[in-house]
């Protein structure tokens, strides 16, 4: 991947998978366009000419840097990744991420397949040394703002090295782009005792334990509200369930409020209590989240996004780029990964 040559201080070229999501390239325009105005970004809407040029002409472009790039089709969430790449070589997603490569954009963002994003990159950007799949983290509670989750979805049974990779990733967001000096690590599990949790769980411990991390042992499920750690780590099954639990609480109770409050208060407060309710419940849907151990920034949004979350996914991915967050990323964990090769034991364990 090219390095930027204006020292950062250019405008942050956003490769935007226009078709993604549920709603792209209606909504994906309107909120790369409406991100342009309001950060310091450079917009390049990937996708079908035709219909991402319509959406285009509905808009006031005067100011904005934007064109559009050319491709064929989109990944959708009911396809095989892997198979759809190779169907559909010049797919949306796949000439975004291809333009992060060739350094003709600093960073891609999707609302489109999960699954087809991450093998995308994978494929195109390839992975961080020492490092055997990427994972998706981040603040995912509006109601625990300095918690970090990893994994939340991308990964299943993993072994204990790979969480603790995960770690030193979120350690390295919580640091770098929240600010937290020394942020404590913990994993999750059903009890705070060393014994406490399943075999990954019990394994994971004592190569944590040597990591030379800021470990603080384990957390269980309400201590995401107890601010007992800032990165707490799990495999992607039990993150994406959490997350997507949390997720339909706030539907749930956002639909309780209007109904119970309906006859005494007036609707747009009601409406606007109602919004706030899922925002504190879901972080991941409002904001973006990145893709961590790919080497090159991927920022990736929920499929259901409007607009005014996809601004908040491209304001991540500028800030994410300007941050120079991968390089930082890489360089903390191969740091970590010498010094647990250095360490037989921790490196035993995590085998």
């Amino acid at each position: 991947m090219q390095k930027r040559t204006d020292n950062g201080t250019g405008p942050v070229r956003i490769a935007m998978d226009a078709m993604g999501g549920d709603h792209g390239p209606v909504e994906t325009v309107k909120g790369a366009l409406a991100a342009a105005k309001a950060v310091n970004a450079e917009i390049i809407l990937v996708g079908d000419p035709d219909p991402v040029e319509q959406e285009l002409a509905k808009h006031d472009t005067s100011g904005i840097s934007v064109r559009v790039e050319p491709s064929q089709d989109k990944i959708r969430d009911d396809e095989h990744p892997l198979r759809a790449m190779r169907t559909k070589p010049n797919s949306s997603v796949m000439v975004a991420t291809r333009l992060v490569k060739s350094g003709d954009a600093d960073v891609m963002v999707s609302m489109g397949s999960t699954g087809g994003s991450m093998a995308s990159a994978v494929l195109t950007l390839g992975l961080m040394d020492g490092l055997e799949r990427p994972c998706l983290g981040g603040p995912f509670l509006g109601l625990a703002p300095n918690t970090v989750l990893v994994d939340i979805g991308s990964n299943l049974d993993c072994r204990p090295a790979l969480l603790l990779s995960f770690a030193s990733m979120g350690v390295t967001w919580a640091r770098t782009y929240m600010g937290i000096e020394d942020p404590r690590v913990a994993l999750l599990s059903v009890g705070s005792e060393p014994a406490k949790g399943n075999k990954q769980v019990q394994a994971s411990y004592k190569v944590f334990q040597d990591s030379g991390m800021n470990f603080v042992g384990n957390v269980e499920g309400m201590d995401f509200f107890t601010e007992k750690a800032e990165v707490i780590i799990c495999d992607g099954f039990v993150g994406n369930i959490l997350i997507k639990f949390t997720e339909g609480l706030g539907e749930a109770f956002a639909a309780f409020a209007r109904k119970r409050l309906a006859s005494a208060l007036d609707e747009k407060t009601v409406s606007k209590f109602a919004a706030e309710l899922v925002q504190l419940t879901n972080r991941t849907r409002t904001n973006g989240g990145p893709l961590f151990g790919v080497n090159g920034p991927v920022i990736l949004g929920h499929g259901s996004s409007r607009a005014d979350e996809i601004l908040a996914a491209v304001s991540t991915a500028v800030r994410y780029v300007q941050l120079g967050l991968v390089d930082i990323m890489r360089a903390d964990l191969a740091g970590m990964n010498k010094k647990a090769g250095s360490n037989s034991t921790g490196s035993g364990a995590g085998r």
